[in-house]
């Protein structure tokens, strides 16, 4: 059985955000739900995609975004297996909410620094 979750909400002022939080919390859940709203991808397609994830943590973030019913998980009765993961009709609509992260992510990164292996914007290239 997996972890208990959301049992903190006492349903006082922030309480939904609070639990909007909760669901997307993790280091890529919020990461897998924004490379899906693009379409339907298989295990290795989303960790290609996420450079870091190691498969044991992706699994994990991927059942728990299936069991809070964010993402849908397609199994094809073939050999070898093949799984497919989309976004539910829940996992859609937090469309908006993905989409203004990546914006305000993207007017602040300068702020907070780039991603590993990315270059800061001072650095020179011909250094």
């Amino acid at each position: 059985m997996g972890k208990v979750r959301h049992s903190r909400f006492d349903c006082s002022p922030g309480c939904s955000v609070e639990a909007a939080i909760g669901l997307i919390d993790g280091k890529w859940k919020s990461v897998v739900l924004f490379h899906l709203l693009s379409g339907t991808l298989r295990f290795n397609e989303i960790r290609r995609q996420l450079q870091n994830v190691t498969p044991r943590m992706l699994t994990n973030q991927l059942r728990e975004l299936e069991e809070d019913r964010l993402i849908e998980r397609k199994v094809y009765a073939q050999v070898p297996p093949k799984v497919e993961y989309s976004l539910s009709p829940l996992g859609r609509s937090m469309e908006p909410i993905l989409l203004a992260l990546k914006h305000w992510g993207d007017a602040n990164i300068d702020l907070y620094g780039k991603p590993k292996g990315t270059p800061a914007p001072h650095e020179s290239k011909a250094a």
